[in-house]
């Protein structure tokens, strides 16, 4: 590797290396205890040094300097890791530099010229890698001690490196930490003690920040039921972070399937930067807390003032800005920020420099004030140049004042973009709120309800007025409290597209929607199936689901849904959901809603194993841990919690709350996310804090929950009785005090409001990881239980042959996004079809794991083992397909294991074979007499010369046109076969001349190598001529008697090649009864231990000698 030439005193370092070569010019150089004559005292003590200082001299052992001869200035200038690497370096020197550095005339020019010429190297090298590093020069460095150590795959991408002290027992090993794209490694080296630690992040169970009385603060490490923990970092939460962000990047591109299309920085494995990772983070963060859509990326940030007309101040906080949006965030306590699409923005105005001023002017008659902005011209400039970009005249529901030729433009656009949804989507498309068609509001009815709803909603317009109203609304602390105490009916609809951002995404899709109905309405898939079979029992009680109008348009958002996103398609709990969405919120906007919700605000909620339900009831478990500390005494294992909350996380207590209150609920949700879902559970639980300590068992403390929900009301809702969620429970309504909804969300708030959102995805992150190898194993011992039925492996051979083949599925996906193992990897398939592996993948993990070694990588053997056992012929080996396959060869008795080999050069393994036959239907083969003379004759010859068993053997015969043969009869033949419990020995197709031939050299390929080949060698070889003999002789006596000589032609010859012969498996089997050898070589016992421990050694290496 070449290096930035940096100077170094050479008569410091006599002691520490030894001169190979040297010219006028150069000096190739070797670190003592390195290479020849290394090891010993000298050997250790070198080691510990660089280990531990990771000087430049531990880059490599090898190291070029270059010096003048009038100079005592030397400048290193290459390394190498091996000594074939720097001879390559001394060479190219020697070649293109020598013969010009005579040209100069002085020393320094020599130096000059040399130096730049190096430098160029670097920047060439440099040229192929898309990022840059924040120090090249050093990263390439650790590059290279990272590939050298760990001995990786080179696609494998260092991300970063920190010097730590990892504990192993109760004594710290001081080395270095480095994290790439897939791997966490460490290595250290003192005094010749070596280790080498390599942990895939998608094997990790914990990931956290901890300490204790020996560790002041630690990141611990769990991964295969063993702890690690590393210390003394000098960056400790930046290398956490680090850390979280690759595992987490990990699980999304490997569990959940994510490519990051929309995110550059993660979108290619082998281009993964420290600095793209964080820049993803923090764009993240950004889309997380301001609600917008993922198409959006932090692009700037700048610190400022802004002014807020409300409170006549200026606040703190910073600018953010995305593509499409000018985010503000105060800083100083306020709980102000502001969201402002650049889609309203009309005018930036000039910039005032005595105070770095900007003030941007939106829709509505509104402007926005900025101060101290340090880069404020430029800023200015950018925002102007993206709203000329991105303005378009689309509604919006800040649009309080359009012009009318942008009106007419807007309504222009639509037609021409959509002139036919315009036409028909009156009548497929609902456009007011379900609430306002079942039950409109009387506007003279004056009952105490009414006039507290009216008072609701002037307090809203007032908030209106100073506030904003719309996408650019500032949201403060009295928005809050507005929400906490209830929100209008009237606003329901408007105030949840705000909040949660779908009124940006309904926005910048026009007509989205109506295509979608058109697309999907009249398609049949397992989704449709489900939603029919789910409409009728979403809000069953409720007048507008008792009615066409409500059911339709459930059922056309629900499947829109599932058409737009069939990753997801559609999950139970999302149609209780979407009902109450469809009450307060147009049909449109209910499908907006919905996309918030199950994209944004609750991922991975809505999938077949609801893992983001599964992490916030962990997340939930450790806030009931540090807030109810009395109720954890009571009740050590939580679990039971988790299953009692299942659904209030799934449908956010809709389906346990009646729906007056439970709308109120969702209310907090799409303003606080689920921070108020969390605090709504703790205050419900503390509320019945001594009716469950009290309880008996589980069931007791159901029923207490349970009565609990039917109790609370909403003594505020206008809503009438017919419209009203009766109670389940109210026979026992009179025993238990009715609990106001807007009292138990205030408590919450004022008890459990310092939940930081921050605080929350920290632990969803952490969580994560728990639950989802927490699925991975119970996945696995499910396939463990499913596939022990069938085979003989002990549990513990079945578990490291799964952790095999589930590593084999991951290690196509770990360098590229495009792997067609990652595309088949379906977490809502059975799973035993969970992870599959295609060919390339088998045949990798086969040639480690079978017991004879004659099948090597990509062969045409590994090729027909494949279809062999691929039962279903999908292209595809499940985990059961593949262990049965095992079983047979490690532990089959003898009859199984030939069975197994002649079934292997049958249909549908020996397809190419019959292929051949097919096309070649002019082709003779040679005489049968003359090949098993040939072979014979071979045999005794080259008994020691295996390498041309195959050659010769391959050149012995030609495939007959004699015969042909019927693909489809033997396949539909094979087909019946695998569908039978028991199969046959008799059953078994015969072989042909062709298949017997190939099946010969198989049994010589499995031969090769043992101490016994010779015997084998000779007992295949009369196995051959026997099977041969007994053909021959059986022919001939089917043969009707020959005609005289005389009566037959003149030009008539008798060509024996052209007669049809094949074998049974049962005279293949008998003959080789015969032979002790054989019959010894097979039934001979393999150690399987062994051969998994070598083969979980060897995977990773495989891939990286490919």
């Amino acid at each position: 590797m070449w290096l930035k030439p940096e100077e170094i005193l050479l008569k410091n370092a006599f002691k520490l290396w030894v001169t190979e070569k040297d010219n006028e010019y150069f000096v190739l150089q070797r670190r003592r205890g390195y290479g020849e004559g290394g090891g010993g005292l000298t050997g250790l003590l070198v080691g510990t040094l660089d280990t531990v200082l990771d000087s430049t001299s531990k880059v490599a052992p090898y190291r070029i300097l270059h010096h003048t001869p009038d100079s005592q200035v030397y400048w290193s200038i290459a390394c190498g890791v091996t000594k074939e690497e720097i001879v390559q370096h001394w060479d190219w020197l020697q070649q293109n530099i020598m013969r010009t550095l005579s040209v100069f005339d002085s020393s320094e020019d020599v130096t000059s010229f040399v130096q730049g010429k190096i430098r160029g190297l670097i920047a060439e090298e440099g040229k192929t890698c898309l990022v840059q590093e924040d120090d090249p020069e050093k990263f390439r460095e650790a590059h290279l001690r990272f590939e050298k150590w760990f001995e990786l795959p080179p696609g494998e991408k260092l991300v970063t490196y920190y010097s730590c002290s990892y504990w192993k027992g109760k004594v710290p090993c001081q080395g270095w930490l480095y994290l790439s794209t897939n791997f966490l490694c460490f290595y250290s080296y003192l005094l010749g003690a070596e280790v080498k630690l390599v942990i895939s992040w998608d094997e990790l169970w914990r990931l956290e920040k901890t300490s204790n009385v020996i560790l002041t603060e630690s990141i611990h490490v769990l991964a295969h039921g063993e702890d690690h923990y590393f210390s003394m970092l000098m960056h400790l939460n930046e290398t956490f972070v680090i850390m979280e962000q690759l595992a987490d990047y990990s699980i999304k591109r490997l569990f959940d399937k994510e490519s990051f299309q929309r995110e550059p920085a993660l979108s290619d494995p082998l281009q993964i930067t420290k600095r793209g990772l964080e820049a993803n983070a923090k764009s993240e963060q950004f889309r997380t807390f301001f609600r917008l859509p993922k198409e959006e990326n932090l692009l700037e940030v700048h610190e400022s003032f802004l002014w807020v007309p409300f409170s006549h101040f200026n606040t703190l906080g910073k600018i953010c800005l995305s593509e499409n949006y000018l985010c503000f965030a105060s800083q100083d306590g306020s709980q102000c920020h502001v969201i402002i699409p650049m889609r309203e923005v009309v005018n930036v105005e000039k910039p005032d420099s005595s105070s770095r001023a900007l003030t941007v002017c939106v829709r509505g008659k509104r402007a926005l004030r900025f101060s101290e902005v340090r880069d404020y011209q430029r800023l200015a400039n950018t925002i102007r140049s993206r709203c000329g970009i991105n303005a378009s005249p689309q509604h919006s529901a800040s649009s309080e004042v359009m012009c009318c030729d942008c009106f007419i433009c807007a309504i222009l656009l639509l037609f021409k973009l959509h002139p036919v949804v315009c036409k028909d989507s009156s009548k497929a498309v609902s456009t007011e709120a379900l609430m306002t068609v079942f039950h409109p509001q009387d506007v003279e009815n004056l009952d105490p309800k009414m006039l507290k709803e009216k008072m609701k909603e002037q307090s809203w317009n007032i908030h209106f007025s100073e506030y904003g109203r719309g996408t650019s609304m500032f949201f403060t602390r009295k928005t809050r409290d507005l929400i906490v105490r209830g929100v209008p009916e009237a606003l329901r609809g408007e105030l949840w597209m705000l909040f949660s951002g779908a009124v940006n995404d309904m926005a910048t899709h026009p007509g989205y929607y109506t295509e979608l109905v058109e697309q999907s309405l009249g398609t049949s898939t397992l989704a449709t199936d489900e939603i029919e079979r789910d409409l009728h029992r979403s809000l069953p009680e409720h007048p507008a689901f008792q009615s066409d109008t409500g059911i339709s348009a459930l059922r056309r958002v629900l499947t829109a849904y599932a058409y737009r996103n069939p990753k997801i398609g559609y999950c139970q709990a999302m149609n209780i959901l979407t009902s109450v969405l469809l009450l307060y919120a147009k049909e449109e906007e209910a499908f907006w809603l919905l996309v918030a919700v199950c994209e944004r605000m609750l991922p991975d909620y809505f999938n077949r194993r609801i893992i983001g339900a599964l992490v916030d009831q962990a997340v939930f478990e450790d806030l009931i841990r540090e807030n109810l500390p009395q109720l954890v005494e009571h009740m050590t294992d939580l679990s039971f919690f988790s299953s009692v909350s299942l659904s209030w996380f799934l449908t956010l207590f809709i389906s346990v709350l009646p729906i007056e209150s439970a709308v109120n609920v969702v209310d907090c949700f799409f303003y606080d996310g689920i921070k108020a879902i969390l605090q709504l559970g703790l205050a419900v639980l503390d509320y019945n804090m001594e009716a469950l300590i009290s309880c008996h068992d589980d069931a007791e403390a159901v029923t207490i929950l349970n009565k609990f929900f039917d109790s609370v009301t909403n003594k505020d809702s206008p809503l009438p009785p017919t419209v009203q969620q009766a109670s389940v429970g109210n026979n026992d309504k009179a025993s238990h005090i009715s609990v106001d909804i807007s009292e138990l969300i205030r408590e919450a708030y004022e008890k459990y409001g310092n939940i930081r959102s921050e605080e929350v995805e920290s632990s969803r992150k952490r969580n994560k990881l728990y639950v989802i190898q927490t699925l991975e194993d119970t996945t696995k011992q499910n396939v463990i239980r499913v596939v022990s039925q069938d085979v003989r492996f002990s549990a513990s051979q079945l578990d490291e042959l799964y952790n095999l083949f589930k590593r084999q599925h991951f290690l196509s996906c770990y360098w590229t996004m495009n792997s067609p193992a990652l595309l088949h990897h379906d977490p809502s398939l059975a799973y035993l079809e969970q992870y599959q592996l295609g060919f390339q993948q088998f045949s990798m993990l086969f040639s480690l794991l079978e017991p004879w070694a004659f099948c090597s990588i990509k062969s045409t053997l590994s090729l027909w083992v494949f279809r062999l056992i691929d039962e279903n012929q999908d292209g595809l080996i499940n985990f059961k397909e593949f262990c049965c396959a095992l079983d047979t060869l490690y532990t089959g008795s003898f009859t199984n294991k030939l069975k197994f080999l002649f079934k292997l050069h049958l249909p549908p393994g020996n397809l190419i074979w019959h292929t051949k036959i097919m096309l070649k239907t002019s082709e003779k083969f040679v005489s049968l007499r003359r090949w098993h003379n040939n072979l014979n004759t071979w045999i005794i010859q080259n008994l020691n010369v295996n390498a041309l068993c195959l050659s010769t053997l391959s050149l012995s015969i030609k495939l007959s046109g004699r015969g042909k043969v019927d693909l489809q009869a033997y396949l539909k033949q094979w087909q019946n076969e695998i569908l039978k419990k028991e199969e046959s020995i008799k059953d078994l197709p015969r072989i042909n001349q062709t298949q017997f031939i190939q099946f010969s050299k198989t049994l010589y390929n499995i031969f090769h190598g043992d101490p016994e080949e010779e015997l084998l060698y000779r007992a295949v070889a009369h196995v051959t001529s026997l099977l041969l003999r007994m053909e021959e002789v059986g022919r001939r006596l089917q043969e009707p008697s020959s005609p005289p000589e005389s009566k037959k032609p003149a030009n008539s010859t008798v060509d024996l090649s052209e007669t049809e012969w094949s074998f049974s498996f049962e005279q293949v089997l008998a003959s080789l009864l015969n032979e002790p050898a054989i019959v010894s070589f097979f039934e001979r016992p393999v150690d399987i231990q062994t051969k998994l421990g070598l083969a979980k050694v060897a995977q990773l290496k495989s891939k990286t000698n490919k």
